[in-house]
């Protein structure tokens, strides 16, 4: 087996915090989810996770005008430079300090970073290859406080920068003789947005107590006048040289007077405030957030903390419509270059949401789980994951297009586990509620419901492979419960275990139950002999998890010590053991007492699940590593680092000296509270702000892991949500039975001969995946039936494997159907006796042609509905104009109507 897999996807969260931004075309949406983006493709209904990471958190995300490249800055100032078309990093960059916002120049010229109370504006990196990508033009100061937003003017002439001390200022990008800076009052508190009108300097300020203010100008874009050369030059070399920021070369610098002299503003640009607005102040919608502008159609988007937005049309400053669409704060908004998309985030909930205004409907609206992932589990084809969290619900995603499709809210309380039923369309999940509900995948509902005698938590949960029963271990009263699927009974209770279950898994292959417990055993029940314990393994520390090989002959055991043992259950006996505790490499906490390494040795494996075809063990815990094994041999085959995310908890093996002072960890310092919605220190008599807030770090850990039925991926649920890892069959080079004859031109030269079978043969044994599409698709397909009777035992197994990789990207779907329809009919009876083997070939397969049924089956009955429609209107118009139709005789006519009737017919 082949350990290729990279990261391919970040499903269960669409949105942590920082700024929404739509691409170019307004299609795609890229939304940043903790320390990666997301783009989420809204015409194809697609989402795709770069594999690109930065050190921390996200805040905020500039787009180029040309929409190829994108900069990515963390909360500590660390930018990236990224390549939208190639999905990988061109530069890294340090502004040194937390910026707020960042913008590109219309002209894709320059951008401008705001930090600290000063703007910095940067030339954009050009299409050519540079040393250094960003080069500081010029400083700007100006305000006294924090810089919070800007917007630039369309011709890129000026831009705008909002402040948090309640003052908007103006800047040109190059010196103008009569527009170098200006400062704008008249708000009583922060500054959230400003937006220059199209084609004109003049600007609305927008600040948190919604307070609109419409600022007109007295000078035209065409009235910036060009400062003579002598006098630039001049003012140029009276910059003064503070050398206080140490970012590259200094560049100008422009220092702004809040109150300049009357010499300093004759014949200089002016402004003047023509009107102020003030949003509905009724309840909490007084604390506005975020606000975009649609400089064409004039629209202005507000979101408040309620999770109420409001339209305007400006300058008028009409209502358009005010909706709720969130118990929580709407931390961005965004709209979309042809103005009928408005995207929003609320980073409380981790929701998205784009929604259309004009025929006011969503056009797409995702939701993550609120609290952290618990279990997930794979449908056995491997299309869908269902996943269970700790807010309650049972979320099911499409691994095609990364999409929630469904959500089921029946829980109480967290669901522990999910699993489905070996038919796929029942979802069964356990719930600290007490309570174990089905769900149906056809009509989206709960249709059964398990209770207990007395009321019990669920903490693990086990289908047989017939669907039939339903079995699920307790955490208090330390009993196994068993119910039928199909009467909802409850069939048996198993006790005797000592302590609270940890948990069960079938037999895929018998009917035999393996129960783990945290009383240091493992027990193994017989259905056939009336729940009968067939066997006890006793172990030296409790059991956390237990986990059957696909083909039910092997039982892989992880306890509380760290060790992965391998059990015979037949003849119960030990046939391998994996000391895995050393593997999982602990990172320390920032309040931790003691090093990692020491409170390492308590840890261990909370999660295991083999692979498809049973040779390899994914093993996962309390850490950022995710390890597998090789069973056989019982060692380390790689470690799978899920995370470089460094705004979680327990990344770090040392702490960081810097951090400590003579009273403890700086991370004592509640330093955060209240940053986002209201005052950073609670003082007497404030009434604002969360005084219940407080800023804490989430640990990294990992939760549960499932193989794909297919073999071409595994999904962990973590910290950051559920990540995927495929097979990345690209990344390595891997003949098979390879001579020295065989090579691209002898295989085409074969393939030229009409040798089509050995030709194939050539092809799989260079193991090129071009090669064997070229060669494949070059057997006519008249010839097929032949190839395949004519192909050797060890290379069908590859035709259909490379047939399903094949289905998910070709576009011969008919011609590729012919093939697997005539390996399976020609080769069935052979390949059914190494049915295990083949397995997830088979099952990987039967995705590829599902997901093709039901994309034609959708299409198929539109047209047929099409047709038949525009069936009936021609017939009706035909006996329209039969009875309009002046008649000159009655031969004639009765002729003509004999006729149409039997067109119509």
């Amino acid at each position: 087996m082949k350990f290729a897999y990279r990261f391919s996807g970040l499903l269960g969260t669409v949105y942590r915090r920082g700024n929404l931004s739509f691409t170019r075309d307004g299609s795609s949406l890229i939304s940043p989810v903790g320390n990666r983006i997301s783009v989420f493709d809204l015409k194809n209904n697609k989402c795709e996770t770069f594999p690109l990471a930065t050190r921390l958190n996200i805040v905020c995300v500039g787009l180029s005008p040309d929409g190829s490249l994108a900069i990515l800055i963390d909360e500590e100032g660390a930018a990236l430079l990224v390549s939208l078309i190639g999905k990988c990093v061109i530069h890294h960059f340090y502004f040194h300090k937390p910026v707020h916002s960042v913008s590109f120049s219309p002209d894709g010229k320059k951008f401008v970073i705001t930090k600290d109370n000063v703007a910095l504006m940067y030339h954009a990196p050009g299409k050519k290859r540079e040393f250094n990508a960003f080069v500081l033009d010029k400083t700007y100061y100006g305000p006294y406080d924090e810089t919070t937003c800007i917007d630039w003017t369309d011709d890129s002439k000026c831009f705008a920068v909002g402040s948090k001390d309640m003052s908007t200022w103006v800047f040109g990008a190059e010196r103008w003789a009569n527009l170098i800076y200006y400062s704008l009052g008249g708000h009583k508190d922060v500054i959230v947005a400003c937006f220059f009108e199209e084609n004109s300097l003049d600007l609305y300020t927008i600040s948190q107590d919604a307070a609109l203010c419409v600022w007109q100008c007295d000078t035209e874009l065409d009235g910036l006048k060009s400062m003579p050369p002598k006098k630039a030059a001049r003012e140029k070399d009276a910059a003064g040289d503070d050398e206080e920021f140490l970012e590259e070369p200094k560049g100008e610098e422009i220092h702004g007077k809040a109150n300049p002299s009357e010499q300093e503003t004759r014949e200089k640009v002016k402004y003047s405030r023509v009107a102020k607005y003030f949003f509905n102040k009724e309840g909490d919608f007084n604390n506005l957030t975020c606000a975009a502008y649609h400089k064409k159609t004039h629209l202005l988007v507000t979101g408040f903390a309620s999770g109420i937005f409001h339209l305007h049309e400006l300058p008028d400053f009409n209502l358009i419509h005010s909706l709720s669409i969130s118990d929580q704060r709407i931390a961005s908004v965004s709209i979309n270059c042809t103005g009928d998309w408005i995207a929003f985030g609320c980073s409380g909930l981790g929701q998205l949401l784009v929604w259309e205004w004009q025929s006011e409907s969503y056009v797409l609206k995702q939701q993550g789980h609120f609290n952290s992932m618990v279990s997930l589990a794979y449908s056995p084809d491997g299309q869908y994951i269902a996943t269970g969290g700790e807010d309650g619900k049972v979320k099911v995603w499409n691994t095609s297009s990364s999409f929630c499709f469904v959500t089921f809210t029946e829980h109480a309380s967290g669901v522990t586990a999910v699993t489905f039923t070996s038919n796929g369309y029942v979802i069964l999940s356990a719930s600290l509620d007490g309570t174990v509900r089905a769900f149906d995948l056809h009509r989206y509902r709960n249709f059964r419901t398990f209770t207990s005698p007395r009321p019990s938590q669920f903490s693990c949960l086990a289908v047989d492979s017939s669907g039939e029963i339903v079995s699920a271990g307790s955490q208090d009263s330390f009993e196994i419960f068993i119910w039928s699927m199909q009467s909802g009974r409850l069939l048996d209770v198993l006790s005797g275990h000592e302590g609270p279950i940890s948990s069960l898994s079938f037999n895929p292959m018998k009917c035999v139950l393996a129960s783990a417990s945290w009383d240091k055993t493992v027990k193994i029940w017989d259905m056939l002999e009336s729940w009968r314990t067939k066997e006890t393994f006793i172990f030296n520390s409790d059991v956390l998890v237990v986990a059957f090989r696909p083909d039910g002959k092997e039982l892989a055991v992880a306890a509380l010590n760290g060790q992965i043992t391998f059990w015979d259950h037949e003849s119960a006996v030990q046939t391998g053991s994996i000391e895995g505790r050393h593997d999982l490499q602990m990172g320390r906490k920032e309040l931790d007492k003691i090093t990692a390494k020491q409170s390492a040795k308590g840890k261990s494996f909370t999660t295991l699940c083999y692979s498809a075809d049973g040779q390899s063990i994914l093993a996962g815990g309390l850490s950022k590593f995710v390890c597998i094994y090789n069973v056989k041999e019982q060692i380390l085959m790689k470690k799978f680092e899920i995370s470089c995310n460094f705004s979680l908890d327990a990344m770090e093996e040392y702490l960081d000296r810097r951090k400590m002072t003579e009273f403890g960890s700086m991370a004592l310092i509640d330093g955060g509270a209240g940053d986002e919605d209201g005052v950073a220190i609670p003082l007497p008599g404030v009434k604002r702000g969360d005084m219940s807030y407080r800023h804490f770090k989430p640990e990294i850990r990992v939760t549960c892991l499932r193989f794909s039925p297919t073999g071409r991926s595994w999904a962990a649920t973590t910290t950051e949500g559920l990540l995927i890892y495929s097979l990345d069959s690209g990344l390595i080079f891997d003949p098979f039975e390879l001579d020295i004859d065989v090579t691209p031109s002898n295989i085409r030269k074969t393939l030229h001969q009409k040798e089509y079978t050995k030709a194939i043969v050539m092809a799989f044994k260079l193991n090129e995946k071009k090669l064997i599409q070229e060669v494949i698709e070059a057997v006519p397909s008249d010839e097929v039936d032949v190839v395949c009777s004519s192909l050797p035992d060890l290379y069908v197994e590859k035709v259909l494997e490379f047939l399903a990789s094949a289905f998910e990207i070709s576009c011969h779907l008919e011609f590729y159907l012919i093939w697997a329809h005539k390996l399976l009919m020609l080769h069935g009876q052979k390949l059914k006796t190494r049915s295990v083997k083949l397995l997830p070939v088979i099952q990987f397969l039967q995705k590829s042609i599902q997901r093709h049924f039901e994309d034609v089956s959708k299409l198929c009955e539109w047209n047929i509905y099409n047709i038949k429609y525009a069936l009936a209107i021609s017939q009706q118009r035909g006996m329209k104009r039969l009875a309009e139709e002046p008649s000159e005789d009655e031969e004639n006519l009765d002729s003509d109507s004999d006729y149409l009737m039997q067109e119509v017919s």
